[in-house]
């Protein structure tokens, strides 16, 4: 049983017919993402020989799952562009200006979803819309539920974990520098990295 998403009619007869499992049926409801415990991060090639890798700190988003119907549920993410961070102020000020992200007229990178597959008990694939600058193109997650728990302070909390691999190119994320050696500097595939920690609402 998928946990967000929509699935299809013979999905949800399927899913009507079929006996509810209470673990999963104890986790409906809405989430809020806890940016403090959830990271979303990039790896990119640089100069053709190694990953530069960076994050975006400042993010929120919101899960509303339901166990017992996944047609029912969704995922959002907003992501600020300014708050990226490769650990190097230069870069990070590239990326923020026009040659890439545009920050300044493109602040914030969303995402939202549209449908769910699910691969076996624990993973799925959540297919939606990311937002770059003004382009807005699909993009597939492979997610992996890491389970459930009660924190100390009786929060109760859900964890993902994924990873998608993009083309920078396709969102307008165009520019580069070509290499004396041939090759160029930044290499147009990036993969993005998701490590989610969801609280319940009370």
């Amino acid at each position: 049983m998928g946990l967000f998403g929509r699935t299809n009619d013979s999905a949800q007869a399927s899913a009507a017919t079929a006996t509810v499992d209470p673990a999963l049926a104890a986790l409906t409801g809405e989430y809020t993402i806890d940016p403090a415990h959830s990271t979303i991060s990039f790896t990119v090639r640089h100069a053709m020989v190694t990953n530069v890798r960076g994050a975006f700190t400042e993010h929120e988003g919101s899960l509303s799952l339901d166990g017992t119907n996944p047609a029912a549920s969704s995922a959002s993410i907003d992501v600020s562009i300014a708050s990226v961070d490769t650990g190097m102020a230069d870069r990070d000020g590239h990326l923020r200006s026009a040659d890439f992200f545009d920050a300044e007229t493109f602040p914030k990178m969303s995402f939202r979803s549209t449908s769910v597959e699910q691969l076996d008990t624990e993973t799925y694939r959540l297919i939606g819309d990311l937002t770059i600058k003004d382009v807005t193109r699909p993009l597939t997650i492979d997610l992996e539920f890491n389970g459930s728990a009660t924190d100390p302070y009786g929060n109760e909390r859900v964890g993902f974990e994924g990873s998608a691999t993009i083309l920078r190119s396709e969102w307008g994320l165009t520019w580069n520098a070509a290499l004396e050696t041939g090759g160029v500097m930044v290499s147009d595939k990036v993969k993005l990295s998701f490590d989610i920690s969801a609280i319940k609402k009370a």
